[in-house]
């Protein structure tokens, strides 16, 4: 008996060398679209039907495999008979609360059934008329913006979602919801914080997905973010830098004193460890302190007189170093 042909690839909208993960995708893309939960057109529900029919086969690598001997060559809506040798041939489908969807109304198509012999795990289409459909939600993804002293110490912020939810007459609705997000004291620029059922709501009774912050810290007047890590620049006098000296330090947790060894140079860092931001298990980054030579621009005198002299009797020659 001729049945009509069902061209699956064409259904998700991918090409035959498509991957499981682009496969995937896009089913789930068109299973949401035409969700009776969300689209009340009467032609979604069949559309509905056919995207996951489409899905059942190309994500089994078994079952693409035979469908892909059909050949490139069909069109959807031709009459298709089946080769001979295909009479005989049973597949099992994922039914219970592992599935990410079950099947409802008709079933399968005819094609389908001719197939891949309909099974579903001992119930079949007997087990899929009286299911319903269940989608968990998808993951979503947002920003937030904080201070480097709520990454160094940790904080609570308060975040506002947008959403929408589907009321008692299958309407869509804007959704607000203020919840609180405790920030982890040594998060780092780019971390993601994992809010378990915030993400996209799920469908026909589905789990709602989750939502994922990622922290962007903003930038500070002070210290640059490096990882763990924290940088400074600090200004010393060209005779602390040739001398040597001890100078004062702002760190996070208050002013520490720093050894400026004899010899420094502009751009040499010295490390203050466990000045940086928190990590786990009780460590620290460092603080790594950037040194600058800073030069007077107004002289007295004196000073104009020292630096002269020191200019006639001095040997070092900068160019030549």
């Amino acid at each position: 008996m001729a049945v009509t042909f069902q061209d699956y690839y064409e259904i998700l909208g991918v090409e035959r060398d498509a991957s499981e993960s682009e496969i995937k995708k896009a089913y789930r893309k068109l299973a949401r679209k035409y969700h009776p939960d969300v689209n009340k057109d009467k032609e979604a529900e069949e559309k509905f039907k056919q995207v996951n029919e489409a899905h059942e086969v190309l994500k089994d690598p078994e079952k693409r495999q035979r469908y892909d001997q059909l050949g490139p060559d069909w069109q959807t809506g031709q009459d298709f008979k089946p080769p001979p040798g295909w009479e005989n041939v049973h597949f099992e489908f994922s039914s219970g609360p592992q599935a990410e969807a079950f099947h409802f109304g008709g079933g399968f198509s005819d094609f389908f059934e001719t197939l891949f012999g309909g099974s579903m795990g001992g119930g079949g289409a007997a087990r899929a008329r009286q299911a319903s459909w269940v989608m968990r939600g998808q993951d979503q993804e947002a920003q937030i913006e904080i201070g480097l002293e709520d990454a160094y110490r940790g904080a609570t912020r308060t975040i506002t979602l947008q959403g929408h939810e589907i009321d008692p007459q299958g309407q869509v609705r804007p959704t607000v919801q203020n919840i609180q997000v405790k920030i982890p004291p040594g998060v780092t620029d780019g971390t993601r914080i994992r809010l378990s059922g915030k993400g996209g709501e799920g469908m026909g009774g589905g789990t709602p997905g989750d939502l994922y912050l990622r922290v962007n810290i903003e930038p500070h007047p002070r210290y640059r973010v490096d990882g763990h890590d924290l940088q400074l620049e600090v200004s010393i006098a060209p005779w602390e830098a040739a001398l040597g000296g001890t100078v004062e330090v702002a760190t996070m947790d208050g002013s520490v004193n720093l050894k400026i060894p004899p010899g420094s140079q502009s751009g040499q860092k010295l490390r203050l460890r466990g000045k940086g931001l928190p990590k786990k298990g009780g460590q620290r980054g460092d603080l790594l302190a950037r040194l600058k030579i800073a030069v007077p621009k107004d002289l007295s005198a004196r000073e104009k007189e020292l630096y002269t002299e020191l200019a006639q009797i001095s040997s070092f020659d900068p160019r030549k170093e």
